[in-house]
């Protein structure tokens, strides 16, 4: 064989190796892709605590939920009683004529209040008293979960009065409705007609005291006008007492009739002495006699004009007298004036503040219940179970989730 025909052999025996080595690769690859099978699962330590947990955390607690409700927890019955503040208004013929201005509205109405006191201490305080809540309350002897114990201060009282009576209050509308519940469905009509009850008290209390307030300056106002009254007529009492003149105006009226007579009586004799001067002679007696009557008439006339400069031993003048009296004739006529005015305003605010009177209208009375509707079991129960399967599923996977991140 020539060296060409074995060069030749060898190299297409070199080729058919090389091929053979890259099908057995290519061959081990296609295995080493190939999915190796599993073995058989098995029951391991971590399913194991997954499902203790469950039964812990979730199915442990939800059984002891349905055993309490079936087993201990007691029926509640449920009162319902819904009112509104109602306020009647009638407009009055002053303010039609321009007279006493209406009485205005406080900033919080009284449904707002109302709806706090339910609420408050004081209305809980006042029922365990009337009702005596505590026994009421602690009836079950065996719900401890649900029943309240009597011997708790009234601070808890207050807390168990929130889960016992539910308010729903519509702010637009002013209207108050209440769920009352009670281990008895007479002690749920008795709790929520006692509410009713205070409230209605309260609203009396609070509309006569907005008609108090309403009425109190017109009040204020007339009895500074009777004590300015009284006042100026003791002083004028006083006045008459001290100086024995009932009205200077009279007694000036009748000096000055007295003056006048006078001044008359003086001008005819005066007339009569000229005359008596023209005709008869200077021996004539009637001149001497008419002489002494001008003289008697002007000394009675200085005597009277004496009086009207003075008074009595103190020797006050008449002219000061009238003016006192005068000025008091002028502050009594101004305090009967202020009295009347004071009179017809007070009159005009008591009547507005009587026809503004606020009152508590009920629109659902307190219901007796038949049948027991509370506490909701099933309700409950479902919400409990729930939450406990979200907090422990939660739990579960935050829990491998850092330990396979730990891993």
């Amino acid at each position: 064989m020539s060296d060409s025909n074995r060069q030749t052999t060898s190299k297409n025996k070199m080729t058919s190796e090389n091929m053979q080595v890259k099908n057995s690769s290519k061959q081990e690859a296609d295995y080493s892709s190939m999915p190796i099978p599993s073995g058989k699962s098995r029951f391991k330590l971590r399913h194991f605590v997954v499902l203790l947990s469950f039964i812990l955390f979730v199915a442990a607690p939800t059984a002891v939920c349905v055993w309490y409700f079936n087993a201990r927890a007691a029926d509640q019955f449920s009162s319902t009683v819904g009112f509104t503040v109602r306020q009647e208004e009638t407009s009055s013929g002053l303010d039609i004529l321009g007279g006493v201005a209406s009485l205005g509205s406080s900033g919080t109405s009284d449904t707002d209040i109302l709806f706090e006191y339910i609420q408050s201490q004081e209305l809980v305080a006042k029922l365990n008293k009337s009702l005596n809540l505590k026994a009421l309350y602690s009836k079950p002897e065996n719900d401890p979960i649900f029943s309240f114990d009597p011997d708790d201060p009234i601070e808890d009282l207050v807390r168990y009065w929130s889960r016992m009576v539910k308010i729903y209050y519509d702010s637009s509308t002013q209207l108050i409705e209440l769920q009352v519940l009670a281990f008895s469905a007479d002690d749920a009509t008795r709790i929520a007609q006692e509410i009713f009850n205070e409230s209605s008290l309260l609203i009396n209390r609070l509309s006569a005291i907005a008609q108090s307030d309403a009425t109190r300056f017109a009040k204020l106002e007339l009895d500074n006008a009777v004590d300015r009254l009284k006042s100026v007529r003791q002083i004028i009492s006083k006045f008459r007492s001290d100086n024995l003149i009932v009205d200077p105006n009279v007694d000036l009226q009748s000096q000055m009739g007295i003056l006048s007579s006078l001044q008359q009586q003086l001008a005819e004799a005066l007339i009569e002495q000229d005359l008596l001067d023209k005709t008869a002679s200077r021996q004539d007696a009637r001149k001497d006699q008419i002489s002494r009557k001008i003289s008697a008439i002007e000394a009675r006339i200085a005597q009277e004009r004496a009086k009207l400069g003075g008074s009595g031993s103190e020797n006050v003048r008449f002219t000061d007298l009238l003016t006192t009296y005068e000025e008091m004739r002028v502050d009594l006529e101004f305090a009967q004036t202020s009295y009347v005015s004071a009179l017809a305003t007070y009159d005009s605010a008591l009547s507005d503040a009587r026809r503004k009177s606020r009152y508590l209208a009920a629109y659902i009375e307190p219901t007796q219940a038949e049948t027991s509707q509370f506490p909701k079991r099933g309700t409950i129960t479902g919400m409990i179970t729930f939450f406990l399967f979200l907090i422990w599923s939660i739990g579960t996977l935050v829990f491998y989730s850092v330990r396979d991140r730990q891993a």
